[in-house]
């Protein structure tokens, strides 16, 4: 499922259908307007529970205020709703925290984007076609280098190897020999091809120029100064605070689904997706990121420097990857930037409008086995968000 815009953890299993639904709506203006809104917004996240998904929540940014809803069950034993402002894991959305970073130390003149990654990690990208000599920063960063993804290597085929799997950490070292082991996608820079390696690799580069791992420096540079008190860059086991939605899995189609909720170590401990947070807390990241808070003038450009992405069917048509972010098409003219996550069990999308006046983040707390009901409910996710961004009332 990492072929869809959203770049999410992808295992290509996920979802079942869901129970309930429950409005949730933050004190706003009560417009006529806002109301239609929350409406459009409600049968949306009703769409995409009726497609099977078990659990949805959406928070909501415009100039008329917040506001969230969910759709679905929080979980299936007990039939609880899906809390409001509940703690998300992220997956893939880390990404951008670790590309802001980076690009933080560039703009610091303390490495560069065309550095290779054999001068940080000397060794480290060798064999079988993999050359770290040949392999930029910039390439790591925006998925143009051609690595092979180590997680074809680690996602659980079926619920018995999930659970015999979940508590086996491995290293960013043990990860990349894992890619190591099979032969480039294509020759570096000649086009994108999302991979988690390259951000395994990030985040080692972090330490090599800082001294320090790449969560204490996401703590340090972003977190503390924008008082995200909601989000962790944990180490080790990701715990998952309270409150959270239940995640579950399916891991064959027509099967029953499994309770995914607590972290798959071999995936969900690294710069590529191991950050837990809040809803709010992604849209004051990426208002800060889009404002230019975090980022100096050049090197917020090079963040927005974007290549095509390669067409797929849960994927919007004319997006773009940058460095760390998508840029996505919305049907009323102009595109929105954001960097969505998933993992087992999971799918979570922040978006923003350039400008920053809307943004939207919506998660996801299932993954269905079978591809067309991941695709259909992809792209009812994508609908969701572009009606949102859109301000799409009907």
């Amino acid at each position: 499922m990492r072929r869809h815009f959203r770049r999410a953890r992808s295992t290509g299993i996920a979802a079942l259908a869901a129970l309930g639904t429950l409005l949730a709506v933050l004190p706003g203006p009560a417009t006529a307007a806002g109301h239609a809104r929350a409406d459009r917004l409600q049968r949306d996240a009703d769409a995409l529970r009726d497609a099977g998904v078990i659990g949805v929540a959406v928070r909501l940014r415009t100039p008329d205020g917040v506001r969230e809803v969910t759709s679905g069950t929080g979980d299936l034993a007990t039939g609880r709703p899906v809390p409001r402002g509940g703690f998300l894991r992220i997956g893939s959305t880390t990404k951008s925290f670790v590309a802001t970073v980076l690009l933080q130390l560039v703009g610091e003149g303390r490495l560069r984007l065309d550095d290779t990654v054999e001068r940080w990690l000397p060794g480290t990208v060798t064999g079988n076609g993999n050359d770290g000599r040949t392999i930029t920063v910039r390439q790591l960063l925006g998925h143009t280098s051609g690595l092979p993804d180590y997680a074809a290597d680690v996602v659980p085929r079926d619920r018995r190897e999930y659970e015999a799997q979940r508590d086996h950490f491995y290293s960013p070292e043990r990860l990349v020999a894992l890619a190591m082991k099979h032969r480039p996608a294509f020759r570096p820079g000649t086009r994108h091809g999302y991979s988690n390696t390259n951000y395994v690799l990030a985040g080692m580069i972090v330490r090599a120029v800082t001294g320090h791992t790449w969560q204490d420096e996401v703590r340090k540079r972003i977190l503390r100064p924008l008082h995200l008190k909601d989000t962790r860059a944990p180490e080790g086991r990701p715990r998952f605070p309270h409150p959270h939605a239940t995640e579950y899995q399916q891991f064959t189609p027509g099967g029953p689904y499994a309770d995914t909720t607590a972290p798959y170590l071999p995936y969900d401990s690294g710069a590529d997706g191991a950050m837990i947070s809040k809803a709010a807390d992604l849209d004051a990241f990426f208002a800060a990121l889009n404002s230019g808070s975090l980022l100096e003038p050049a090197e917020q450009a090079e963040m927005r420097r974007t290549v095509s992405v390669p067409d797929a069917p849960d994927q919007v048509p004319g997006t773009r990857a940058g460095l760390g972010l998508f840029n996505v098409p919305l049907s009323c003219g102009g595109t929105y930037w954001g960097h969505a996550g998933s993992g087992i069990g999971y799918v979570v999308q922040p978006a923003a409008t350039p400008d920053g006046r809307r943004s939207v983040t919506v998660s996801l707390h299932s993954r269905p086995a079978d591809q067309d009901t991941a695709v259909r409910q992809l792209r009812a996710m994508n609908t969701l968000v572009d009606h949102a961004l859109c301000g799409i009332s009907r």
